[in-house]
């Protein structure tokens, strides 16, 4: 089979996957600098990166997986220690962008569990940007104002969609007594003049 396409064109070039490298600590510490300059990461998140690349290759090169493990905690311990790897500056980041689109506390606690941040990180981060952000119910409204649901619906459809607005809001993680303030509430600027109330300022984000 020719490697010339039918119009005399350029060869059909496949790409071929390269090997896995042979795992060292310094190869560990250049893959995890790259991996932190283009994503936020928990150091446990950071962990479960590294050691699927200690997997592939100690699978392709019959390494010890065990010694990937070693220098892979050495790694993470490394950058931890120089303040470059930081859970609870992660956990506060995290948080605030999933408040700034309404995300419930809820639903922020276990994607960040999912990312290995500890529970006091968890909390910490939390009560840090919920003071500054308004609170929950300042994130239920970002939502329902994202998705045009509850006070921010047309005057006339929400009667009817009050039941699927509430479940949506449950679906977030948002709990009855904030999703019923949201749903319930005479029109947007009653809501948020509540949420200036109780936190003192909204500034609609």
């Amino acid at each position: 089979m020719s490697d010339f396409t039918e119009g005399g064109g350029a060869p059909n070039k496949r790409r071929e996957k390269k090997p896995p490298k042979p795992i060292t600590e310094s190869y560990l510490r250049n893959v995890a600098l790259w991996y932190m300059e283009r994503y936020a990461s928990s150091a446990a998140n950071l962990k479960a990166v590294l050691m699927r690349r200690v997997r592939l290759s100690s699978a392709y090169h019959g390494s010890d997986p065990a010694e990937g493990a070693e220098m892979v905690d050495a790694v993470v311990q490394r950058y931890t220690e120089a303040g470059i790897l930081n859970d609870r500056l992660f956990a506060e980041t995290r948080v605030r962008s999933l408040v700034s689109r309404g995300t419930s506390t809820k639903m922020i606690r276990r994607k960040l569990m999912e990312k290995g941040v500890s529970s006091d990180d968890i909390d910490a981060a939390l009560a840090e940007v919920l003071d500054q952000e308004n609170g929950e119910l300042a994130s239920a409204a970002r939502y329902a104002r994202r998705r045009r649901i509850g006070a921010y619906r047309l005057a006339e459809k929400r009667e009817e969609n009050r039941d699927r607005d509430m479940a949506a809001l449950a679906r977030q993680g948002f709990g009855f007594g904030i999703a019923a303030k949201v749903v319930d509430a005479e029109d947007p600027e009653a809501l948020e003049a509540e949420i200036e109330g109780a936190n003192g300022r909204w500034d609609g984000r």
